[in-house]
């Protein structure tokens, strides 16, 4: 019996020794942008943190079990508290620690979409027990947003952009006008191939859209914070958006000859440019392909 027991919960154990471990060997490491601005990388979504006069106002969360160490290391920036967190929209290597952070004086904000979305999949989690109810109303946005939101910091202007079916359909871009970054969540996967959630309002089309908006916003000396990747610039943005608007163009011609989704997946010729550069372990050239063949046979 003892044997039978172990081996049931030897899974779990193994499990749990992973998780753990994994956030053990995560380290949150903090770049400097501006006097004001630092970018904190960790596992998950690139954090974004502004340095106000009475306050700090963060982006993104990234995972639940990171929490702690994030905390320290924002807390290695300043001792002023979090009043604001913002995410860019409802993926969990976003929002994962948002019931951590939500507390008293932090106050969460995000589009509406985001809220919703996070609204159903806690209904989920909570029915499957993987999510207890006050938690599930920690994860929460409490101040929501449906196109544009400004916030203002002695000097600073904050803007949160919502920009239309991108990544997903709650997707926001945060400007900070005087510091001049720009933190665009996963509307920019900076050296990558972008993953578009097509099951969660985002497509091709509202995603080169929504880098075009960033690129007039931006200057040559903004600093781009993108949700996946290095600290990026204009121009490697502008490289970005030449080089998905060539793989939609070479897929619609694809399609425009009658060619399935196996024949486009299978299709090297039309990613054979960038394959080298921006593929990578999730998103590979033959996921793009059939990314922008779903999307555009969509529209």
């Amino acid at each position: 019996m003892k044997t039978t027991k172990f081996a049931f919960l030897l899974p779990f154990l193994m499990f749990a020794a992973i998780v753990q471990s994994q956030s053990n060997d995560v380290k949150i490491q903090v770049d400097k942008l501006t006097p004001q601005m630092y970018m904190l990388t960790g596992q998950g979504g690139n954090i974004g943190v502004f340095v106000g006069e009475e306050y700090v106002l963060m982006i993104d969360d990234q995972f639940s079990r990171l929490s702690t160490k994030i905390k320290q290391a924002i807390k290695s920036i300043t001792t002023k508290p979090i009043a604001y967190l913002l995410n860019t929209h409802m993926h969990g290597d976003h929002t994962g620690g948002n019931a951590n952070f939500n507390n008293q004086t932090t106050t969460i904000i995000a589009h509406q979409k985001v809220r919703e979305r996070l609204v159903n999949e806690n209904e989920k989690a909570f029915l499957s027990k993987k999510i207890d109810s006050v938690t599930a109303h920690k994860k929460l946005p409490e101040i929501t947003f449906s196109d544009t939101m400004l916030l203002y910091d002695a000097d600073e202007t904050i803007m949160a952009i919502h920009v239309h079916n991108a990544h997903t359909d709650g997707d926001a871009q945060i400007y900070f006008s005087k510091n001049n970054v720009l933190h665009m969540g996963d509307t920019y996967f900076s050296g990558k191939y972008p993953y578009i959630d097509l099951n969660r309002g985002g497509s091709v089309g509202g995603y080169i859209n929504a880098l075009k908006k960033a690129a007039i916003l931006a200057n040559e000396d903004t600093k781009i914070i993108p949700g996946h990747g290095k600290l990026s610039n204009k121009k490697e943005l502008e490289s970005y958006i030449l080089m998905l608007e060539t793989i939609y163009v070479n897929v619609k011609k694809e399609i425009g000859a009658g060619k399935s989704l196996e024949q486009v997946i299978a299709n090297k010729q039309i990613t054979a440019n960038y394959d080298a550069t921006y593929a990578w372990s999730f998103i590979s050239a033959e996921k793009i392909r059939e990314t922008f063949y779903k999307s555009l046979m969509n529209k």
